[in-house]
């Protein structure tokens, strides 16, 4: 299986981007997509609770639900990027709220 995938895009300045960079850790069970703002990465992570309960993730494929619903986790990302809501170590978790 495939945990992580990755195609760099460019940024330009002040813009938000989300590189194809997603990542599942099974042992938090937290995936994790990235952002690119102003020239730096910043991990946008979401939990298996959150994706089961919104997406209906299953336990085998937690990623397949970052897949199909990508749109809507970026745009939940950016709203939380454009209002600073980062966590102590400059990433943001995007809640079940959020999406």
């Amino acid at each position: 299986m495939n945990l992580s995938t990755y195609r760099n895009n460019t940024a330009e300045a002040g813009k938000i981007t989300f590189p194809i960079l997603q990542c599942w850790n099974p042992l938090t069970k937290v995936a994790t997509i990235a952002a690119q703002v102003e020239g730096k990465r910043v991990s946008c992570r979401i939990s298996y609770a959150v994706l089961q309960k919104k997406f209906h993730a299953s336990a085998e494929i937690p990623m397949l639900a970052i897949t199909q619903n990508r749109p809507a986790i970026e745009i939940a990302a950016r709203k939380l990027i454009e209002n600073k809501v980062y966590e102590a170590d400059g990433s943001i978790v995007i809640q079940y709220k959020d999406l």
